[in-house]
């Protein structure tokens, strides 16, 4: 399994930027996606996460009410939507897939990681 992003890069404190995670490759498994985040000298952490079977969403306190992460199953396609953005939101920013049943918040439960993507958030 493979993740490809895009998206991101520089926007002003308010303004907008969506991400796209891409899976591909074979597997039998359904994966629940999610989006990380890190600064330097920091612990890269969870940001939004949807569920592969339910479609439940979670999102870390920080994001509630401005990132809506989605899917479109038909495309294997993972959505965030990143809506007020803050210098605070300034990270690389990483898709990521694991296996359902695991928590966001358990480092060894992440299967698959897409490469990281710079947001730039200026105030």
């Amino acid at each position: 399994v493979q993740l490809q992003a895009s998206g991101g890069g520089l926007v002003q404190a308010g303004g907008s930027l969506r991400f796209s995670c891409a899976v591909s490759g074979r597997t039998n498994n359904i994966y629940d996606m999610g989006w990380f985040r890190q600064v330097p000298g920091k612990d890269r952490e969870f940001v939004a996460g949807i569920s592969g079977g339910s479609g439940r969403t979670n999102y870390a306190d920080s994001v509630k009410g401005r990132f809506t992460i989605s899917r479109d199953t038909a495309k294997n396609t993972v959505h965030l939507q990143m809506n007020s953005l803050k210098p605070d939101d300034t990270a690389v920013y990483y898709c990521a897939a694991k296996l359902s049943g695991s928590s966001w918040y358990d480092a060894l439960a992440i299967e698959h990681w897409g490469q990281g993507t710079q947001v730039t958030v200026s105030s």
